[in-house]
């Protein structure tokens, strides 16, 4: 396997999600979809040998099979999770890139009491 890390666009982030069944992510048109289904039935040599060609989607399959964290790399990859405390139930502001919950957007007031 390789080693290099490649950057997970949010959209294969959330499709790799969908295709192992976790919340957030959406079903891809059909290629895809069967590509990733190839991808995640591949033993790690054939997926190592797939990894060229397909280097974001092989990588985010990776991470979901055998990654302890990998689902949450995804996600947070997928713009599902705020930057600032962790979670996971949006609705979200800035996302995909930078993903605040609602209540970490909201401005502080200078006196720092809500």
């Amino acid at each position: 396997m390789s080693t290099t890390s490649h950057t997970i666009p949010a959209e294969v982030a959330r499709h790799v999600l969908w295709t192992f069944g976790h919340r957030g992510g959406y079903q891809p048109g059909t290629y895809h979809q069967k590509l990733l289904d190839l991808l995640a039935y591949a033993p790690p040599v054939e997926l190592a040998k797939l990894t060229p060609a397909y280097p974001a989607e092989a990588e985010a399959v990776r991470m979901a099979k055998y990654d302890e964290d990998g689902i949450d790399k995804l996600k947070r990859a997928a713009g599902l999770v705020c930057i600032r405390c962790g979670d996971e139930d949006g609705p979200f502001v800035g996302a995909p890139r930078q993903p605040l919950c609602e209540p970490c957007a909201r401005p502080m007031p200078l006196d720092g009491v809500a």
